[in-house]
């Protein structure tokens, strides 16, 4: 059997040679059924699954296997890590004491052409689209919707390296099998970011039909769980048509309305509303450890599973979960008698807290409760997503190594709905909901607003008030375009959505009047340049790859 290639699309940072066969046991992607043979078609399958697995688990083996990025670990490149990272960990949502290399350049915005963390993300998307590439010609003509879904997900991935690091090196081929034949070839050109933006366009509108339509949201136990599909395909247009102003310099806001309508009024998908049990709410139920089968993945349109067994992974839900706690919160829930405490695994790993900016979305007189529990301070601010405590800790970040300098962030947890914790100690079943339904409702309240002078239309307003009457938050009659930032930040903190949302606001850098703690590394905030809007191409591309030229300012 050829084994996977060693050398990937930009440079010689590498992904480890692999037999397809080996693919199968990072992900169950149902109906796919990694128990086959591994012949003839089941290669497909598990090269279909090694597109989607490439999101989930760092390489081969789960959490203690190889990672499929040469000369980076697991955690370095591990997806939701990074794009925790990238997206929040810049911005006004997190800030973290570790002493990582990288991690104050995050913290900071200040981060360079040899920022590690960056790199384990731009490699760990090539890296997915060099599985999606190679699925679709080498077993591109076997199976319609499948190929669909590998168009679909190299699709996502140019997406996000579009959305990070602008103009990139860009190829629908895959790539060779040694280093030296890999050298003799010739590299991938760059493309523009404008461009970038029309191919992904048009990709996800050619396959959105090919794509299975589900008639009724799945949950882990179902077929579809876990795979793309017509309505994820349309939640990801929606996204591109409203950030198309930054992308390629387009006002699209009617289309990204249209499509996020069509996911709202016609997808079996819908917001969860209704909690399981007492114990809960239906908004803390999205990120708990059985959030695919307690009612909750009916808002989910692309999950990516977790399984504290069989799918274990350092970067996904356990390093958003531990990377935010320390074992000590107290969520002031009793369950069966027991008082639960932590995130119900033993990992606390204390990094990442609250910046004191997104606290004051829910607390903007600054008039949050003293040493209290998740459920004090959820009831307190009068909106169930105000998941945190601040148990012997302080609002602002004034030191930023210290872990209690900054409440804890308590939205992921691995406890189920009865109160019990999840298969392992260490390793979640929490599976991380990458597109869920609450984005298309913000999406065509923006898109909308954007259109009607900047403030929100009776649809829009109606939207904004299902996601807070959700959150059981108080109604509003109208909302401006600032207060829908603001809406962002409180529906999907922690979630990898808000430094694109700064920028297509015009508050991540430049001359902006928006700041917060620690921006630019000064404690009160401040602007940082304009460059800073993209990240740099790591330079070990740079030095490989003739045809790049790197983003101005780096």
């Amino acid at each position: 059997m050829k084994n996977y290639l060693k050398y990937i699309i930009p440079s010689a940072v590498a992904v480890v040679a692999m037999g397809f066969a080996s693919c199968a046991n990072d992900l169950d992607v149902t109906p796919i059924d990694p128990n086959q043979t591994t012949t003839g078609d089941n290669l497909a399958d598990n090269l279909l699954n090694k597109c989607y697995a490439n999101m989930a688990v760092a390489g081969q083996g789960g959490a203690n296997g190889d990672c499929d990025i040469t000369g980076l670990d697991g955690g370095t490149t591990g997806f939701v890590r990074q794009l925790f990272n990238s997206q929040d960990l810049t911005t006004d949502m997190a800030i973290c004491g570790w002493g990582d290399d990288g991690i104050k350049q995050y913290d900071y915005d200040q981060f360079s052409d040899s920022h590690p963390m960056l790199k384990g993300l731009y490699y760990r998307l090539y890296a997915g689209i060099e599985y999606c590439n190679r699925y679709i010609n080498e077993y591109g003509s076997i199976d319609a919707e499948k190929t669909a879904e590998a168009r679909f997900l190299r699709a996502y991935y140019y997406s996000l390296l579009m959305d990070g690091w602008g103009n990139v090196p860009f190829t629908t081929k895959t790539t060779v099998d040694d280093e030296a034949a890999f050298k003799s070839k010739e590299y991938p050109k760059q493309i523009s970011r404008a461009n970038l933006f029309k191919w992904v366009v048009s990709e996800l509108r050619a396959i959105e039909n090919t794509l299975s339509a589900p008639t009724s949201a799945p949950n882990e136990n179902a077929s579809g769980y876990g795979r793309a599909n017509k309505y994820t395909d349309q939640l990801l247009l929606a996204r591109m048509y409203l950030n198309a102003t930054v992308y390629a310099k387009e006002d699209k806001n009617d289309s990204a309305a249209f499509y996020a309508q069509q996911v709202i009024q016609n997808s079996p998908y819908k917001l969860h509303k209704t909690a399981k049990t007492s114990n809960w709410t239906a908004y803390q139920e999205l990120f708990m450890g059985d959030n695919g089968q307690n009612g909750a993945a009916e808002e989910c349109l692309l999950a990516l599973p977790q399984d504290g067994k069989n799918t274990t992974s350092w970067g996904t839900t356990l390093f958003i979960m531990a990377g935010s706690n320390n074992g000590k919160e107290d969520w002031g829930i009793k369950v069966n008698g027991t008082e639960l405490i932590g995130n119900g695994t033993t990992q606390g790993w204390g990094g990442n807290r609250m910046r004191p900016d997104i606290v004051r979305k829910f607390f903007p007189n600054d008039d949050a409760p003293e040493n209290a529990t998740v459920k004090q301070m959820y009831t307190a601010a009068g909106d169930d997503r105000a998941l945190m405590c601040n148990i012997d800790r302080k609002l602002e970040n004034s030191e930023v190594g210290t872990f209690t300098n900054g409440y804890a962030a308590c939205k992921f947890n691995n406890y189920y709905t009865d109160g019990s914790a999840g298969k392992n100690t260490t390793f979640p079943d929490c599976d991380f909901f990458l597109f869920r339904i609450a984005e298309a409702y913000l999406t065509y309240a923006e898109a909308t607003a954007r259109e009607n002078k900047d403030v929100a239309t009776a649809q829009g307003v109606a939207y904004l008030n299902d996601l807070r009457a959700r959150a059981h938050a108080q109604q509003k009659t109208g909302y401006s375009l600032s207060d829908i930032c603001d809406e962002w930040a409180r529906e999907f903190y922690f979630e990898g959505y808000r430094r694109t949302t700064l920028v297509r606001f015009q508050r991540f850098a430049g001359n902006v009047s928006y700041n917060w703690a620690w921006k630019g590394g000064i404690a009160n905030g401040s602007n940082i340049d304009e460059h800073y809007n993209l990240f740099a191409i790591p330079a070990d591309d740079i030095n490989a790859n003739k045809n790049l030229k790197q983003n101005l300012g780096y």
